[in-house]
């Protein structure tokens, strides 16, 4: 009777397993690998003596994972990038590199690379005294994809990274906002170094740094342009804008600069035999939240939910001193510079099913399936 138990609990686990095997399958997505800066960060500065931290209260009031907890987030609960990982069916989110747990099976689900004040330029962000730029991220993923080999051995993890993993890049708003237009630190670069000039070096270096990912078997690409940076609360406060109103030249670099990152994946797409690189329109995406944000159920697109100073909460950041609102889901802006788990959550569907005016050539449901 006994030896007759064993071998039924083993049947149901083969059977078990295969399900399970099938339906990973059928949902198609590995690891998700994810690149940027503090819009995706998941806690990678917590473990950077930096002055760009969110791993204090109220900063995570709303994650469920941690119980409420900060966890490095900059926002109130789930980033763009947890979302996305959540509806593509990853089991479980990706973990940050620099947390001591990033290792073994708990890198399958994916790795988080990116960090507050991050930036496509190394220079960029440099404000805050440490932060990760896009060139160290994709050193951090070369040692992630030798520990894949280790863990999968050599032939399953160069599937399982090139078929199955999709690898998201949010970056480029830094280069803009702690860069190029940082009053005083970068007065010199803007006297020497014309908008045109400064958009055509972000784009080489990315066009270098999409090509790295893409020699270590990186395939399917989905990389966000820059939102309009000229209407977060921090520029609205600062300029003393009305409500209506947005920063004039943050917004005309940042669509400068999104004309630009169009031709150059284009450009990727057809002389990288095998890779996918799809673009996310964050730009229109976020400007028409904004703009239309009475009928998505908010009631303020220009105040910050979490922050301090000035007509809208945009000068300090969110923290244990800030005011906040009782209404977390009705602002598109959790802090001065950062959306609310509610705005992500209306971007973050729109870029897995929405059409090609707001991802193209295809959206993340369909890139996950390719």
């Amino acid at each position: 009777m006994k030896s007759c138990t064993v071998a039924l609990v083993a049947f149901l686990l083969v059977i078990c397993l295969s399900c399970f095997g099938k339906a990973a399958n059928q949902k198609g997505i590995g690891a998700s690998f994810i690149f940027g800066d503090s819009l995706v960060d998941a806690g990678n500065n917590n473990y950077l003596p930096t002055l760009s931290k969110a791993n204090i209260s109220p900063n995570g009031i709303d994650f469920k994972a941690s119980g409420g907890k900060p966890t490095g987030r900059y926002t109130n609960g789930r980033t763009i990038g947890d979302i996305v990982g959540e509806e593509l069916g990853t089991a479980n989110y990706a973990v940050p590199f620099l947390d001591p747990n990033s290792t073994g099976k708990a890198m399958l689900s994916g790795v988080n690379y990116a960090s507050g004040g991050g930036g496509i330029m190394n220079a960029t962000g440099r404000i805050f005294v440490n932060r990760l730029g896009m060139d160290i991220q994709i050193d951090y993923f070369n040692i992630t994809r030798k520990q894949f080999d280790d863990l999968l051995g050599r032939s399953e993890a160069r599937d399982y990274i090139m078929k199955q993993s999709i690898f998201s890049i949010t970056i480029g708003a830094n280069d803009f906002l702690n860069n190029y237009l940082l009053p005083v630190l970068s007065i010199g670069a803007r006297i020497s170094e014309s908008p045109d000039g400064f958009v055509n070096d972000m784009i080489e270096h990315l066009r270098g740094q999409l090509t790295r990912l893409y020699r270590l078997d990186a395939r399917k690409f989905v990389i966000g342009n820059v939102g309009p940076i000229g209407c977060i609360p921090y520029q609205k406060t600062i300029n003393q804008l009305t409500e209506d109103e947005c920063v004039d030249l943050p917004n005309k670099l940042a669509v400068r600069y999104n004309a630009r990152l169009k031709d150059l994946l284009t450009e990727l797409n057809d002389n990288l035999p095998g890779a996918t690189f799809v673009l996310a329109n964050v730009y229109d995406l976020v400007l028409e939240l904004i703009t239309n944000y009475k009928q998505h159920g908010f009631t303020t697109a220009s105040k910050a939910c979490c922050g301090n100073g000035g007509q809208f909460a945009g000068i300090i950041p969110c923290g244990p001193t800030s005011s906040m609102c009782s209404d977390r889901n009705k602002h598109v802006f959790w802090d001065p510079y950062h959306p609310s788990e509610a705005a992500n959550l209306i971007i973050a569907k729109q870029l897995i099913n929405g059409d090609t005016t707001v991802i193209s050539p295809m959206n993340l449901k369909q890139l996950r399936d390719h």
